[in-house]
């Protein structure tokens, strides 16, 4: 058994568990990115440009444990985040969204299809 094994075993957790949003909808998630320009940060899987690079590639994100290396990946934090992420994070980057609580949760929703398979 390797150290890592070890270290996520003894923190009762071995695996990120999968994060389903009741009622929101990835597709719709989709749409408010391009609407808003998500993309114009974050180069995004689904929306071909512009492919931004001043906020990380969100390819992978439902395998994060961390959103922004500093708060727990888990959909109330993440809808939170992705409305206002200063709130949560005074010193990031990210500005507050022009989204409502209804698209945060899609948006959320459609991050959380994007594993690392």
């Amino acid at each position: 058994m390797s150290l890592a094994t070890l270290l996520l075993g003894a923190c009762g957790e071995t695996s990120i568990p999968a994060r389903t949003i009741a009622g929101a909808d990835p597709a719709r998630g989709l749409a408010v990115m391009e609407r808003v320009g998500c993309a114009a940060c974050h180069a995004i899987p689904g929306i071909a440009w512009p492919n931004g690079l001043t906020g990380p590639p969100l390819e992978g994100f439902a395998a994060r444990p961390m959103i922004a290396g500093r708060l727990p990946n888990q959909p109330d934090v993440l809808t939170a985040w992705l409305i206002d992420p200063p709130a949560l994070s005074p010193d990031t980057g990210m500005p507050p969204s022009p989204i409502s609580e209804a698209e945060a949760r899609d948006i959320a929703a459609y991050l959380y299809t994007l594993d690392e398979r």
